[in-house]
């Protein structure tokens, strides 16, 4: 049983980094937000495939998870639509709408993913963690 008092997420990050070392709590970090990401990709597919009007499922065919990687020195998993379908190119629109068709049926999918998501994202990577110190 490991057992730790601290006062602030940097001073965790740093006993946590004397404990264990740098290399392995980057992999232990990596880990962790690939299978929040994951379980992210899941309901965020759930979400845009639920409005089945006009859906051929290239959206969620595209959905790719791309990192960890630094942006602007934050450690970074980026969900982005890259495949053969080319959908990188409208999901904007799905998610805002346009000036024609100002409400379609994936209208906010991505918000309400995030916004469901959030707590599970959590908890898997607290649980992700806690395997790998483990």
């Amino acid at each position: 049983m490991i057992k730790m008092e601290f006062r602030g997420m940097d001073e965790l990050l740093a006993k946590l980094e004397r404990r264990f070392g740098k290399e392995n709590m980057e992999r232990i970090s990596d880990a962790a937000l690939l299978k929040g990401a994951e379980l992210f990709v899941k309901i965020l597919n759930a979400y845009i495939s639920k409005s089945g009007k006009y859906a051929k499922g290239w959206t969620v065919d595209d959905t790719s998870i791309e990192g960890p990687v630094y942006i602007n020195g934050v450690k970074t998993v980026k969900i982005h639509w890259n495949g053969p379908h080319g959908r990188y190119r409208i999901i904007h629109l799905n998610e805002w709408g346009t000036v024609k068709v100002p409400n379609p049926p994936r209208k906010g999918a991505i918000a309400k993913a995030l916004r469901d998501a959030e707590e599970v994202y959590r908890n898997a990577v607290k649980q992700a963690v806690l395997e790998g110190i483990r």
